[in-house]
């Protein structure tokens, strides 16, 4: 037998409405029952689950309905009862918490004036609304709300696009913005793995493991399940990606993805390699591809977390200011000086550098090496100082520098040179203190080059660990202080070189494009640099976690408009 209770004007949200549903059903004699509020959609839910009764037809989608299957009629007091309960502990509970309670946008701007986003857990017919109101303020929007309307969902991201906002979801499960966990988001240690997500469960499958693994997540931002789809484009997708590839704080971007439309990953795929950092993309149901530019394709979640864990260990490429640098301004502004000049000792690593320049210039690569010239092409050039060429009647340049110093010195002085690169392998049986030696070499061919109004850029890397003889830091700390960049690894030196010749010759990637425009409107940018403050529109329980967490929130206590007649509350919001 169907039995059904309204309470007139009761508004509560709909997630909160599931728990009380959850708690009533396991009253002895309740063989199935449904709490909703009454609106059009909430009943067509009813009739779906076979709880529809009459009754609902004069309920309106301000009233909270409760319809109980049941063998025996007195069980509907004790559901009453229980139902009273449930909801006056939870106004008990809200009184004493610490966090503000508004009832209109305006007073939650008073109470916390510098809000940046919105979190709406609203009834999905309601949320559009709610989330225009949150753009006209300049907030971003967090969007857990689901049953949201294609229309909707680009109109908003759209809208949020033009203005240098950023649109999470609808249907957006889970983020963590700057350590503080937003909607069923875990608690995971701050660290360099920024995460873009249409995956709520996979976003907290892949930042757990990261978390257990002894790592940590600088950003995770949700797109919602239809972000790939064909109608809307990866909209928000991109706009994440861009936004983490300018967060100091993200080292590598992870990118979990459900099944897209083939045109929408492919579209993708050409932003990963736009990015200045490496990638981490799974796109489930598709089988990995070989990993590419800047991008590792993985096949499962716990794949893509360890991969992601690996690229987050091994120190990553320099970002470079180059409009800052003045040695590459000089450089800039003499227009002959636009060649790397490579000088290494280790055969492979000189190997390693030829092919990434190579790779860079679009070129063929060369098989044969004739007297250690790895690559030469117009006045680039990269040559193995350890080859038999060099090392008839002297020792090998991991031990006698001799040589290196000498094209080091032909280098500086050459008018064509814009970027010197070396490496220094440490250890046993190599020089004693290479950085000894070439740092004063580096240093006074700069102050030679700048008595001449000139510069020149040198990068180095150094193979070795703290517990070499040579001591990794103390070589690092000397080239430096002869105004030598050095970075973690052979590879990503290249890469700076290839970078700055880039530079010089005026090709600004979209990545540098788009840094421009983040630089002057982006407010997700700002919203990722500090904890959020959130007005939360919905489930007060999200905002509880992210006051523990260190955010700043305000629970607006929303209810529709009119008791939700939408012809009224279209009225009353024209004559605002």
């Amino acid at each position: 037998m169907l039995y059904t209770v309204i309470k007139k004007n009761l508004y509560q949200d709909s997630v909160s409405l599931m728990l009380l549903t959850n708690h009533l059903s396991a009253i002895d004699g309740v063989n199935q029952i449904q709490v909703m509020m009454g609106t059009p959609a909430n009943k067509d839910i009813f009739k779906g689950s076979g709880l529809y009764t009459d009754e609902l037809e004069a309920a309106n989608p301000s009233d909270l309905c409760i319809v109980v299957n049941s063998d025996d009629e007195g069980i509907v007091d004790k559901v009453v009862e229980e139902t009273e309960t449930y909801l006056s502990n939870q106004s008990a509970e809200s009184q004493q918490s610490s966090i503000p309670v508004v009832r209109t946008w305006e007073m939650a701007e008073n109470k916390l004036p510098t809000a940046d986003v919105a979190l709406i857990s609203i009834a999905g017919e309601h949320a559009p609304a709610e989330a225009n109101k949150a753009l006209d303020r300049g907030l971003n929007v967090f969007m857990f709300s689901d049953n949201v309307s294609v229309e909707d969902e680009l109109q908003l991201k759209q809208r949020a696009q033009d203005e240098g906002l950023i649109v999470m979801g609808p249907d957006c499960g889970t983020g963590i913005l700057d350590g503080v966990p937003m909607a069923f988001a875990n608690v995971v240690e701050k660290g360099n793995i920024g995460i873009v997500g249409a995956s709520g469960t996979g976003i907290q499958e892949v930042s757990t493991i990261i978390g257990r693994k002894g790592g940590g997540v600088s950003q995770a931002i949700g797109t919602g399940g239809r972000d790939l789809s064909s109608d809307i484009g990866a909209i928000t997708t991109i706009r994440g990606l861009r936004v983490l590839d300018n967060d100091p704080e993200t080292d590598v971007i992870t990118y979990i993805s459900k099944p897209p439309a083939p045109e929408v990953r492919e579209k993708v795929i050409e932003v990963f390699k736009t990015l200045s950092k490496p990638v981490v993309a799974i796109f489930m149901g598709d089988k990995p591809k070989e990993a590419h530019d800047n991008i590792h394709y993985t096949w499962t979640l716990e794949d893509t977390a360890l991969k992601a864990l690996e690229l987050a260990n091994s120190g990553q490429a320099v970002k470079y200011d180059f409009a800052n640098d003045q040695d590459i301004q000089k450089v800039k502004e003499n227009g002959e000086q636009r060649y790397i000049k490579g000088y290494f000792c280790g055969g492979t690593l000189a190997h390693e550098a030829a092919m990434i320049i190579e790779d860079a210039l679009n070129l063929e690569g060369e098989t044969e090496h004739t007297d250690g010239m790895m690559l030469h092409y117009q006045g680039h050039e990269v040559i193995d100082l350890g080859d038999d060429a060099y090392t008839q009647g002297r020792a090998h340049p991991m031990i006698d520098p001799t040589l290196r110093v000498e094209k080091v010195k032909e280098a500086a002085a050459d008018s064509e040179t814009a970027v010197i690169l070396l490496d220094n392998v440490i250890g046993y049986g190599a020089h004693e203190d290479m950085a000894g030696v070439f740092a004063p070499v580096v240093q006074e061919a700069k102050e030679e080059a700048a008595k001449q109004g000139k510069a020149f850029v040198a990068i180095a890397s150094v193979t070795g660990t703290a517990d070499d003889p040579q001591v990794y830091q103390e070589q690092v700390d000397k080239l430096e202080a002869a105004g030598v960049i050095v970075t973690d690894s052979n590879a990503q030196a290249t890469k700076l070189a290839v970078e700055i010749i880039d530079y010089l010759n005026g090709k600004q990637s979209e990545t540098a494009t788009t840094d421009k425009q983040v630089q002057e409107n982006d407010k997700v940018a700002e919203l990722i640099a500090s904890k959020p403050r959130v007005i939360n529109i919905g489930l007060k329980g999200f905002a509880e976690a992210i006051l523990e967490h260190g955010g700043e929130v305000v629970q607006y206590q929303w209810a529709p408009i009119a008791g939700g007649n939408k012809r009224l509350a279209k009225i009353l919001e024209k004559l605002k």
